[in-house]
């Protein structure tokens, strides 16, 4: 058979392809199962030893039940995530027999889990703050509860369905749209207008890097292909070759394949593990907010700090808010204006007051440790409110303040962020390995399709190494900003990227399909999630 592929085809590819039905090993899968058993375990003592350090008495294990159905729930977002994602890792390596695909999978499970633990967590905290505020603020509660199962049983639902299908779609688009869904049907319930349910700027920026990031992985693989034909293909011609056989690519060759097959591994570990970090603190923070509210860790040292910044801050909102009474409930106005942001004669006392309140509660206790455990929940949503205030205005209102103030406003933020948005260790340690363990599993259909199904003939060394090296680059950019950016797309468009520049061609029918797929997930995830989120209401 001739090794030409013919329009449409990829029969070459096809017909030397890879070996992927290597079974598992008995031991291999009793190892696994093990490994699931004993992070379960992990996940059920540290919590008992956070509350525990917290001096709290258990008086019903009910609340404690409905968390850990939550955690499994949010644990098992990432484990889909990690099998439905893997291909964007190994699919070169092993298209490419730079490592054989069992092996390939392993690898790309840990360099996965080693992102998570070295994540910053910026980007799980970017994605909650989509989240409707007055959800945030009851997490708790049955609506609370009813937000959370709905996000996140939408997302794994689309997720599955998807792979199912062999198709790259983005969890990272997935999650937003099924947030979104959340915010709008939660506005409707309300009676208010379902464009009040989502914080549409950040859901813009948030927008704009999932939309360009394909594009902007499309043209950087191609770019770079042209260039490595233009100044090396006289010299190392044996880089843009296809494979022969099984037989793997020359050492060096092969080495930069791995490199970039593990720089993506990690970033997409670094990126897409924190969206599950974030709701996990949320389920946390709702269920048992004495040992999760506020961040007992956080050094005494740092007190006077808060308290100082907390002085200046106060000091501001009062000149702003000058000649206006302070409202009668203030937190109520703050939440309005965090909620519809709609700036009044009483948003900038309300603040003020509530700063002030902050201020001589810490002062008071001296140490966030030391709370008590029935004002840790109240302290904490007041935190949360008066920094999230506090971003609007600068976003909103920028005009309004000096750039002194700007600075002092944003010292301030950084405080209470310091106090309330932290991850401890066991919960990234626990998301690390579902997303490791995701990973090692489910992985043949995607990987097929990245492939074999996007270009005409079969991927050469070049093609993959450009295409993972954009990847890894976007990721690593998009994480740096704090952006939640699909690892599944910049990868697929990177490969369509190096296609188109070689002049192979590429696969429209699956090209269609990819690009249905990345239209529909966002409306298709808003209208499960907000369905789920309306029954699920009714029910918690």
């Amino acid at each position: 058979m001739s090794d030409i592929a013919l329009p449409g085809s990829i029969e070459p590819a096809r017909s030397k392809g890879p070996d992927l039905d290597g079974g598992m090993h008995p031991l291999t899968g009793i190892i696994y199962l093990g490994v699931v058993a004993a992070a379960l375990l992990f996940v059920a003592y540290s919590i008992y030893d956070d509350v525990d350090a917290t001096g709290t008495r258990i008086t019903s294990f009910a609340p404690y039940i409905l968390l850990f159905v939550a955690l499994l729930i949010a644990l098992g977002f990432e484990f889909v995530n990690g099998f439905h994602d893997t291909a964007n890792a190994v699919a070169t390596v092993i298209y490419t027999r730079s490592l054989p695909a069992n092996i390939a999978v392993v690898w790309s499970g840990m360099f996965n889990l080693f992102g998570v633990l070295m994540s910053t967590g910026a980007v799980a905290f970017g994605v909650v703050s989509l989240l409707p505020v007055e959800l945030i603020l009851q997490v708790g509660s049955g609506a609370g509860f009813a937000m959370v199962f709905a996000l996140l049983i939408s997302a794994i639902m689309w997720n599955v369905g998807t792979w199912y299908f062999g198709l790259p779609a983005s969890s990272s688009h997935t999650l937003i749209g099924s947030i979104m869904g959340v915010g709008i049907a939660n506005a409707l319930l309300r009676g208010r207008d379902g464009t009040s349910g989502v914080d549409w700027s950040q859901a813009a920026n948030i927008g704009k890097a999932l939309l360009l990031s394909p594009l902007f992985g499309f043209a950087l693989a191609a770019l770079l292909l042209f260039v490595l034909k233009t100044v090396m293909q006289r010299a190392t011609p044996a880089l843009f070759a296809e494979p022969k056989g099984d037989q793997p690519p020359p050492v060096w060759i092969r080495g930069i394949l791995i490199l970039t097959c593990t720089l993506v591994s990690f970033f997409h570990g670094s990126n897409d593990g924190q969206k599950g970090m974030g709701l996990i603190m949320l389920i946390l923070i709702g269920t048992v907010p004495t040992a999760y509210a506020l961040n007992r860790a956080l050094p005494e040292s740092q007190i006077a700090q808060f308290v100082t910044n907390s002085t200046a801050a106060s000091s501001i909102m009062e000149k702003k808010g000058a000649g206006h009474a302070v409202p009668a409930n203030a937190k109520a106005t703050v939440t309005d204006y965090v909620a519809q942001r709609q700036l009044n004669d009483g948003t900038y006392p309300a603040l003020a007051s509530m700063i002030s309140d902050i201020s001589k509660q810490v002062k008071q206790y001296g140490s966030l440790a030391k709370f008590p455990a029935d004002s840790v929940g109240n302290t904490r949503n007041d935190m949360y409110l008066a920094s999230e205030a506090i971003r609007f205005l600068m976003k909103n209102n920028a005009s309004d303040f000096k750039d002194d103030e700007v600075a002092t406003l944003n010292g301030y933020k950084s405080s209470l962020d310091g106090a309330t948005k932290f991850i401890p260790s066991w919960v990234k340690i626990a998301v690390a390995i579902a997303l490791g363990l995701g990973t090692m599993i489910g992985w043949k259909r995607i990987v097929v399709t990245v492939g074999e199904k996007i270009g005409k003939t079969h991927l050469t060394y070049a093609q993959g190494a450009c295409a993972e090296i954009t990847a890894a680059a976007t990721i690593a950019a998009a994480d740096g900003y704090g952006l939640p950016v699909s690892t599944t797309h910049v990868l697929s468009s990177g490969i369509a990227g190096t296609m188109a520049a070689s002049g192979s061609g590429l696969q429209w029918s699956t090209i269609r399909n990819i690009a249905l797929a990345w239209i529909l997930t966002l409306p298709a995830a808003m209208i499960i999630s907000g369905t789920l989120y309306f029954v699920f209401s009714r029910f918690l």
